[in-house]
């Protein structure tokens, strides 16, 4: 996964870019100022979302997300970077599919994707 980032009045002119790799977040920019910024962004703290779909049944308010999941990446770009005067726009980039796998329906959906992601490209 990958997340490009634009200042909100030009989308076309991508500023930076970041990639989500199961060892940590990878900065794809040369300008220090973008770096710094992007650096910011994913910094490895928690994300606090109120996403009805990532709660329990039955509970309700915000949820802590933990640094590192391919989860806390997504949000953490969509959540921060307003602050730091740019946009982000989510790339998925592996042209591999999850493929249905019969033993492997034990596990939920976000730790799937979060494996897929994890060796794609690596």
């Amino acid at each position: 996964m990958r997340a490009e980032f634009y200042r909100a009045g030009a989308p076309d002119q991508i500023v930076g870019q970041a990639r989500w790799r199961s060892s940590g977040v990878e900065f794809l920019t040369e300008d220090a100022p973008v770096r710094a910024a992007l650096q910011r962004i994913f910094r490895p703290t928690a994300v606090v979302v109120d996403d009805p779909s990532l709660r329990p049944f039955g509970t309700s308010g915000p949820i802590v997300l933990q640094p590192g999941s391919l989860r806390w990446f997504h949000e953490a770009a969509l959540a921060r970077a307003p602050a730091e005067g740019v946009v982000a726009r989510l790339v998925p980039e592996s042209g591999a599919s999850v493929g249905y796998d019969p033993a492997g329906l034990y596990r939920p959906l976000n730790e799937q994707w979060e494996r897929r992601e994890g060796t794609a490209g690596s």
